[in-house]
């Protein structure tokens, strides 16, 4: 039978020892501030939640909210503010961002080093150099940790990623590539223009699963043993709920359960880390901006 990977309960784990590492600085907290953009109820949700993971790790925490319509120039104005304001450590502009102001130019505005979600050009180039002076994008480090943690080593060990997104894809193949204890895998990437992807899912060891297609991945897509990190978080029409949805992943985990050897819940799983993998880099931030 597989192991389930329990993301809430490493999640947790994880905040625990963030919380213990800033009762040591006393009053002087990391602060973080979100700078959320227009009423995206997705969003907004994701925002309350951080604010609350905050609070309980002692980490200070501020939420911007700016109009729907707000001239990017504006926008670029309060990044400018508070990357000069010495008390903030960690600055996050909650994605996505209204079609009219470009995601790039606003990501590259901030600081390197009180940019927590490890957008900037010059953290991503750090995640590729093997630089930890970087910040990596919480949900590849929550991935990192899940394979660490639940004591599945990726050394010599073939992974396949399936997914090239710049938040996810691409950065947890670079991570485990990397030449130290939590890398040393091989990696190959698929995506959406893959021909035969089965092909390639089959002779994966670990297969992470981030391409945001619902349960795409069965189980004669995979060899018996494979350990499964499933990243996507899908909507799927289901009269029978309340609701009248359900959550699925990128991973039928019906198909693909009895061939596992491990494999993380849609929810439960990936998703619990990212937000204290994000405490855990403000950490970082804070530790860096006051040494």
């Amino acid at each position: 039978m597989a192991q389930i990977i329990d993301g809430k309960k490493i999640a947790k784990e994880i905040r625990e020892e963030v919380a213990e590492a800033i009762l040591k600085f006393k009053d002087n907290n990391p602060a973080l501030t979100v700078i959320l953009v227009g009423d995206d109820p997705a969003s907004h949700v994701y925002v309350r939640n951080k604010a609350r993971a905050c609070e309980k790790a002692g980490v200070i925490s501020h939420t911007i909210q700016l109009d729907e319509d707000i001239e990017q120039c504006v926008l670029l104005e309060k990044i400018e503010e508070l990357n000069n304001d010495t008390s903030i450590h960690g600055i996050l502009v909650q994605l996505p961002l209204p079609d009219h102001i470009d995601e790039t130019t606003v990501l590259e505005a901030i600081l390197p080093e009180k940019d927590v979600d490890g957008f900037h050009p010059i953290n991503v180039g750090k995640v590729v150099t093997g630089d930890t002076s970087g910040f990596i994008p919480a949900t590849p480090a929550g991935i990192i940790q899940l394979l660490h943690r639940s004591g599945h080593s990726s050394q010599g060990k073939h992974v396949v990623v399936v997914g090239r997104s710049n938040i996810v894809g691409k950065p947890i193949g670079m991570l485990l590539l990397q030449k130290n204890q939590l890398g040393n895998a091989t990696v190959t990437y698929c995506h959406s223009r893959t021909h035969n992807l089965a092909d390639f899912t089959r002779q994966a060891d670990i297969l992470i699963a981030a391409i945001g297609r619902p349960e795409m991945i069965t189980g004669d897509m995979v060899k018996d043993g494979v350990i499964i990190i499933d990243v996507g978080t899908n909507r799927v029409i289901d009269e029978n709920t309340v609701k009248g949805y359900r959550l699925a992943g990128d991973v039928d985990y019906v198909s693909v359960f009895p061939k596992a050897k491990a494999i993380t819940p849609v929810p439960g799983g990936v998703g619990p880390m990212t937000i204290a993998m994000l405490l855990k880099n403000t950490l970082k931030a804070f530790k860096l901006l006051t040494a």
